[in-house]
């Protein structure tokens, strides 16, 4: 069956400590809060799309576990159709974070588990539902050789393919040529270009970089606070931030914006109203706890738009 967002990411679940400031290296510290939820990009990238009316399938590679299924009942309450695979011999991966309650700000660390083990052939086993799609969307917490692979086969089925390279890593020559739209964040854009991104110049920079690595239609940079930067064949334009209530947790702030924005692209919105649409997706989620617990509805993004 064919829907029209295919999401390739990662399902892990998140175990979130929050305090007052981070720990530094061999300091403990006690925390102010803990929570327990489904996170890992993909996966909540996949909740946003569907959560704010996309028709979206996720593929991955989960555990046969209590992990396992606290995804498979994340994807139901959302309505993401899960494209997964159950392992038997490996467990679901889970999430470290530690997020400073003054700021917002967060430090993650990721063990995929079973994630890791997604294979090109898991992929391929699905080309049919990923050449059928509008939109295509991966990232780089499952192996970059598997994303390179749902990319190529997207692209060649002339499906919208949106790459969000988080975390960083090196690329196979000619991956950024498979992507219509990549959606790094400062780090990132550094990490492919070479860039220092520091401010909207240095990121039109990155962007223009990125461009001429072959991203076919739009370089997206994304800044926090700041919203993001994208350039494209009509030039470099700011896109601002929006203000949806006091920032609790940017934690899944980037899965909500890129989740946004392919909900927009699948509806055949403009990418300026696209941008504006994900970028209200991700304002809204910062005003909650957790990750897909904090992905909005479509009623409470229309909302914020028409203020």
């Amino acid at each position: 069956m064919a829907h029209d967002i295919v999401i390739l990411g990662v399902f892990v679940a998140d175990a979130a400590f929050r305090c007052t400031r981070l720990p530094k290296l061999g300091e403990t510290l006690i925390g102010t809060g803990f929570t327990l939820g489904p996170g890992g990009k993909g996966s909540n990238q996949a909740v946003a799309a569907a959560r704010v009316g996309g028709d979206v399938g996720f593929l991955a590679r989960i555990g046969a576990d209590t992990f396992g299924d606290m995804g498979m009942a994340t994807w139901a309450e959302a309505g993401v159709i899960p494209l997964v695979i159950r392992d038997e011999r490996r467990a679901t991966g889970a999430a470290g974070i530690f997020i400073e309650e003054t700021e917002g700000k967060n430090a993650i660390i990721i063990s995929p588990g079973a994630a890791a083990a997604i294979t090109i052939a898991d992929v391929e086993a699905r080309a049919e539902e990923i050449a059928g799609a509008k939109v295509a969307v991966t990232q780089l917490e499952q192996p970059v050789e598997v994303a390179e692979r749902f990319l190529r086969i997207a692209s060649g089925a002339g499906v919208t393919t949106v790459f969000n390279p988080a975390p960083a890593a090196a690329l196979p020559e000619g991956t950024l040529a498979l992507c219509d739209y990549v959606t790094p964040n400062e780090a990132e854009a550094e990490a492919l270009t070479g860039i220092a991104v520091t401010d909207r110049q240095s990121a039109t920079r990155a962007a223009e970089a990125l461009l001429a690595l072959g991203v076919r239609q739009g370089a997206i940079v994304t800044l926090g606070g700041d919203g993001a930067l994208v350039l494209d064949a009509d030039g470099a334009r700011h896109v601002p931030a929006m203000a949806a209530g006091p920032v609790i947790d940017t934690t899944g702030a980037g899965d909500a914006f890129n989740g946004g924005f392919a909900c927009a692209l699948a509806e055949g919105r403009a990418i300026d109203d696209a941008l504006r649409f994900a970028t209200a997706v991700a304002a809204l989620s910062v005003t909650k706890h957790g990750t897909a617990a904090s992905m909005p509805t479509r009623t409470e993004v229309e909302a914020l738009l028409a203020r």
